[in-house]
């Protein structure tokens, strides 16, 4: 209890109190919508209440809920259309999710090109191995159509690096690992983006390239998990060395798609 004086004044003690941090109301009604869409109690496709509804529902300001909902829609979680029957629309995060993340982290982390051939390095191994065991005809098909284009000698270089892309995403879907396939998209747009491939890639390199896909692309048609993880171990270890010996900067320069 506090103290009293002699003169009946009562003495109080000095209390300090620390500067608190209030969220702001958008940033809650987001958080509380985002939490049910993860859960599923909005699944896919689902209508959310008219703007005008949900400020009545919540007893939020309009500019409050305009707010939240934008920051649902740059995490993906929902879709915003206008129109008559316009709206926000709920919408599961997927694959694609994921590869924003990264392609954001390394836009914005300003990596080293040596850390994403390191990342690949680890993750790609996997990627193969997983595809040799879960892949289906229609993967199999990707990957085909994919290194035979691949094997064209007379394919420009613009179409050679992107069905070069197409394989190893090809790889990764076929793994039917959601977050592997999404870090996958984000790192092989990244290498190839900040590689200079015009004085990197010529008709060695190609056939090079073909003969390496080839050989991890019948393993994961045999459904050898060992043989594909260790071919594309020493595919892309290889690739690695050869891009770190070609390249003279380290910086990784990417470009808003």
């Amino acid at each position: 209890m506090p103290e009293s004086t002699p003169s009946g004044v009562v003495a109080r003690q000095p209390v300090r109190l620390q500067p608190m941090q209030v969220p702001k109301a958008s940033d809650v009604l987001a958080n509380d919508l985002r939490e049910r869409i993860l859960r599923g109690e909005f699944p896919s496709g689902t209508a959310l209440p008219p703007e005008r509804e949900l400020v009545i529902q919540t007893q939020m300001s309009r500019t409050t809920v305009r707010e939240a909902l934008r920051i649902l829609e740059v995490q993906g979680l929902v879709v915003i259309k206008t129109g008559r029957s316009g709206g926000a629309f709920v919408q599961q995060p997927g694959g694609d999710s994921v590869a924003t993340s990264v392609s954001l982290l390394i836009r914005g982390q300003q990596l080293r090109l040596t850390a994403l051939l390191e990342t690949r390095e680890a993750i790609e191994p996997a990627c193969a191995g997983l595809a040799a065991k879960y892949r289906t005809d229609v993967d199999l098909a990707a990957l085909d159509a994919a290194n035979l284009a691949i094997g064209d000698p007379a394919l420009p270089l613009e179409a050679f690096l992107q069905a070069n892309v197409d394989w190893h995403l090809a790889v990764a879907t076929a793994s039917h690992n959601e977050l592997l396939t999404g870090f996958m998209t984000a790192l092989s747009k990244a290498i190839y983006s900040s590689t200079e491939n015009q004085a990197f890639v010529d008709d060695a390199v190609r056939k090079t390239t073909y003969k390496a896909h080839k050989t991890i692309t019948d393993a994961i048609h045999a459904g050898d998990s060992a043989a594909a993880t260790r071919r594309m171990s020493k595919h892309v270890h290889g690739y690695a060395e050869a891009v770190v010996q070609v390249e003279k900067r380290t910086e990784i320069e990417l470009v808003e798609p």
